[in-house]
């Protein structure tokens, strides 16, 4: 009887051992050994005693595993019964039966000449999997391996491996799908997309993917429990399906309460972001769960590009990186990715990552603005304004760096040496020009009243220094001084008393409680720039703002307080506000920030 042709070719050889049977001392003189058949007959004429062919013979026909003895042609001497039942047929009418048409060798050009090789000696050994056809049309997955026995029969076992394929693929199936939604799981969709990528996306070379997280699981999971949380997952994950089925594309849950559609052969942006959308539409439906009627939105990043010169990790970080963007945006939308904000944010992280190491490397530069008397024009005081000198983006102004240092707590170590370049700098000033005496104004952070101890540090600057404590302004956010009480309003009082003058910066923008302001150690306030635009023209004036100002500043003179006018950028607005009262103002009218050689010569 012959097997089928055709089939899989030879697997590589693995490490498995190979059932073999022991042979005895070499054949007596006059011994027929031209076909090896006499080592399974146990007629005398075989190797070793009659009674150790007994032995192996009742051991071979009693073997659990299928096995069968070759001759050197390659057909079949003797099978035992397991050999037989494995392929369906009695053992002995498969004596003489080649096995290469046995095992559906006969079709594989490669697999054949494998096997032929073991039989003529050039191999020792051949391991191959090979689909194979019983008579009565059924077939099994089997694991074939022929072996060299040191004798003339050679040894075939056959081990039906369906099973075994088949429990391997149900423990591969529960180990990439997630149990609660039943769909594919990180680690399936992570393959899934590194092979998308590999293969460029299929016909179009390109990749779309919608990362989402549901908006407010946490607290569906803490008022209702877990229980009620996966029945929530797995409805959303049906969902994601009903939308994604119609395009063929691949839905994930990533973990806790994200999911990923992966888009293959992507038509171009708008493919994914109509995807998107329909996922937005999708989970506006409420959700009945658990008894509970439930309403949930989502956040979904979305990237598309060519597959070419991307990475699957280059993909994720991406599509992280927006799915962030679209809960920073307000929640319950997608958006997609923008390389330049994606620049943006690299930049920032990259000035976070050296914002300490560049306070020590002296990277920082301070240039300073004037504060101009509106009724003299005189230069009555500087504000210093820092700027950072940066190997590799050039020189940065405070709102690309402030905020980072502010985050990190680098804003002490730098507001300290802020302070002390000021002192420095203004004490220079005030040696060469005796009679012309000029305020430094410093702008502080709430951050440095409360992680360092800016009394010592101001008292120690001006020791080190010997800048009186007069010339000295410090300058504050109006929302850092508002409310403030214990360790702040301390500090407050404490500069106050060494000298020291404080001045609320950006007025108006905060609480703008002046009556709260009159209980505070404030000698200034600097009105925010806004109020200032309703100025700028005067054949169109805004008379709110004028009304506004006027009120803040005749009102400040009656607390004892100086007003400053920021923004001024023309005469006609420098007048008007000198009109309503306004005693200095700071602008592009009188300068722009420059370096201490210009106010040296303003000075002078």
């Amino acid at each position: 009887m012959g097997g089928p042709s055709g089939g899989p070719g030879v697997e590589p050889e693995s490490t498995a051992q190979v059932i073999t049977h022991s042979h005895t001392s070499a054949p007596r003189s006059g011994a027929d050994t031209s076909t090896g058949a006499s080592a399974s007959t146990g007629t005398g004429t075989g190797t070793g005693t009659g009674t150790e062919q007994r032995d192996y013979r009742a051991a071979f026909a009693i073997a659990q595993s299928a096995m069968a003895l070759l001759a050197p042609d390659g057909t079949v001497l003797e099978a035992n019964g397991a050999f037989g039942t494995l392929l369906g047929a009695a053992p002995e009418r498969l004596s003489s039966v080649g096995a290469a048409g046995l095992l559906g060798l006969a079709g594989d050009q490669h697999a054949r000449a494998a096997f032929r090789e073991v039989l003529t000696g050039r191999r020792e050994r051949l391991r191959c999997t090979r689909r194979i056809a019983r008579p009565d049309g059924s077939t099994l997955r089997a694991e074939i391996t022929l072996s060299r026995t040191g004798a003339r029969p050679l040894l075939l076992s056959v081990e039906d491996v369906g099973e075994r394929d088949t429990l391997r693929e149900e423990l591969r199936h529960l180990r990439m799908h997630d149990p609660v939604s039943r769909l594919p799981n990180r680690a399936l969709f992570l393959e899934r997309l590194s092979a998308a990528v590999a293969d460029q996306g299929g016909r179009t070379g390109r990749i779309g993917l919608c990362y989402l997280d549901l908006d407010g699981f946490k607290a569906v999971n803490d008022t209702l429990g877990h229980r009620v949380g996966d029945e929530l997952l797995a409805a959303v994950g049906r969902r994601l399906l009903a939308c994604a089925e119609p395009g063929g594309h691949l839905v994930a849950r990533l973990g806790g309460d994200e999911f990923a559609l992966l888009v293959r052969d992507s038509t171009g942006t708008g493919q994914a972001t109509e995807l998107a959308e329909s996922v937005l539409a999708a989970l506006q439906q409420p959700f009945d769960v658990g008894g509970h009627r439930l309403a949930v939105s989502a956040s979904i990043g979305v990237v598309e590009r060519e597959a070419a010169g991307t990475t699957a990790t280059g993909l994720m970080q991406a599509a992280d990186t927006t799915l962030y963007w679209a809960k920073a945006d307000g929640k319950a939308r997608w958006t997609l990715f923008d390389p330049e904000r994606n620049e943006h944010r690299m930049t920032r992280q990259a000035l976070s990552r050296t914002l300490r190491q560049a306070v020590e490397r002296g990277e920082f530069v301070l240039d300073y603005q004037p504060l101009v008397a509106l009724d003299s024009g005189e230069l009555r005081g500087v504000e210093a304004l820092v700027r950072w000198e940066h190997p590799h983006f050039g020189r940065l102004a405070p709102n690309r760096f402030i905020g980072l240092a502010e985050e990190d707590g680098s804003i002490v170590q730098l507001g300290r040496w802020v302070l002390a370049e000021s002192c420095r700098q203004a004490r220079a000033w005030q040696l060469a020009h005796p009679d012309a005496p000029l305020v430094v104004s410093v702008n502080v952070a709430v951050r440095q009243i409360w992680d360092s101890d800016l009394v010592a540090d101001v008292a120690e600057v001006l020791a080190e220094t010997g800048l009186p404590p007069r010339l000295l302004q410090l300058e504050l956010t109006e929302s850092a001084v508002m409310g403030s009480a214990g360790r702040p309003l301390q500090a407050l009082h404490a500069l106050d008393a060494m000298g020291v003058r404080i001045a609320i910066d950006d007025f108006g923008t905060g609480y703008s409680n002046l009556a709260y302001m009159s209980r505070l150690p404030v000698s200034a306030l600097k009105l925010d720039g806004s109020f200032v635009q309703g100025f700028r023209s005067a054949e169109h004036p805004n008379p709110a703002d004028e009304t506004i100002v006027e009120a803040l500043v005749d009102l400040a003179h009656r607390l004892g307080l100086t007003v400053t006018a920021e923004c001024v950028e023309n005469a006609d607005q420098a007048e008007r506000l000198r009109r309503i009262g306004c005693d200095t103002g700071q602008g592009w009218h009188y300068s722009r920030p420059v370096a201490p050689d210009a106010i040296s010569a303003l000075l002078s």
